[in-house]
């Protein structure tokens, strides 16, 4: 293999990958990770939406 065939087989490798969306969930999981080992008890439902930025629906009827 010459060394330009290495520097090619190198290069095909070599990206950056960029996600917004990707890095926004990763984000949001990583809070709760953290927020679950912290506390001593589980987690309640309010406290999950809150970490995870849920905004309630108010259901129809009420």
């Amino acid at each position: 293999m010459t060394d330009e065939e290495v520097d090619d087989l190198y290069d095909q490798f070599d990206i950056t990958l960029e996600d917004s969306d990707l890095l926004g969930e990763v984000e949001l999981t990583t809070n709760l990770i953290i927020a679950a080992t912290e506390s001593d008890e589980q987690l309640s439902l309010e406290e999950i939406d809150r970490i995870l930025g849920v905004v309630p629906h108010p259901r129809r009827g009420d």
